[in-house]
């Protein structure tokens, strides 16, 4: 069992589980019917996304010093104490389901998915390894 850390709307991998977006928005001119089916997510849990503003500021950091000061903010928003409680939970059903969390961004190493991989980790959940490019 174990949480898996994907792109939204690539293949499903072999017994992932269901997919949680992690989003601020729904996928562009897909049918809220067709958000499943067509790879995105089963559920949408946007409290797990970063802020509005931080879509902004991480979508427009070019340096290491502006992703830096992206991501000290986004962990900021994530140790809110019900978002914190959620992540918590997370972690802990990782030990007995599959299931995976995700975001549209390509490289995982600019997305909030990567944060989200390591406050996962902290927390003790069970990561499936990154799939190999």
């Amino acid at each position: 069992m174990a949480i898996s850390i994907v792109q939204l709307g690539s293949p499903r991998s072999k017994d992932e589980g269901l997919r949680i977006g992690t989003v601020r928005r729904p996928p562009r001119g897909v049918p809220k019917e067709e958000f499943a089916s067509r790879d995105y997510y089963d559920v949408w849990l946007p409290m797990l996304s970063p802020s509005q503003e931080l879509v902004a500021e991480a979508k427009a950091a070019q340096t290491e010093a502006e992703w830096n000061a992206f991501s000290r903010a986004y962990l900021k928003e994530m140790a809110a104490p019900d978002t914190s409680r959620v992540l918590d939970t997370l972690a802990a059903l990782s030990h007995t389901a599959n299931f995976a969390v995700g975001c549209y961004c390509e490289n995982e190493s600019r997305c909030h998915r990567s944060l989200l991989r390591g406050l996962l980790t902290e927390r003790g959940a069970q990561l499936r390894a990154k799939a190999s490019a």
